[in-house]
């Protein structure tokens, strides 16, 4: 039987705690949240003042990072009408972020194994708060 490495709460407690930091440090309240290998939640924080809205983007720009293995800012680049997976988010049920601030986190051996995804800002703010998130797995 192959075992999956996955992210576990420990390991998403630790991710989010960098990305609240981040997001202190540069005066954005956000939404921060991380999901396993199988793009379920494991964890999530909305900080003081970070909007509600934000709490379903988050989580979903995190399942995004995840489904799809790449940052959602990358996955926004190609799905431009003309590009390559225009229409992508209307997949999943509408769960597809196509902007700034969802990551894949990477196991020991390099495959994905979770996603985080960070929402409350601007598209810049929450791509520093996620890739300061990401770095910290």
């Amino acid at each position: 039987m192959r075992q999956l490495e996955t992210v576990a709460l420990d390991d998403a407690r630790r991710v989010i705690a960098a990305g609240e930091q981040k997001a202190r440090e540069i005066g954005s309240p956000s939404n921060v949240a991380v999901v396993d290998v199988g793009g379920n939640l494991v964890a999530h924080i909305r900080m003081d003042d970070a909007w509600m809205g934000s709490i379903d983007i988050s989580i979903n720009k995190a399942f995004t990072a995840r489904a799809f293995d790449t940052a959602t800012a990358d996955l926004a680049t190609n799905s431009q009408p003309g590009g390559q997976f225009f229409g992508i988010a209307e997949s999943n049920h509408g769960r597809v972020m196509i902007f700034a601030g969802g990551m894949p986190l990477h196991g020991s051996d390099g495959n994905v194994v979770g996603g985080v995804g960070v929402s409350g800002g601007t598209g810049e703010q929450d791509r520093i708060i996620v890739e300061a998130a990401a770095a910290a797995f």
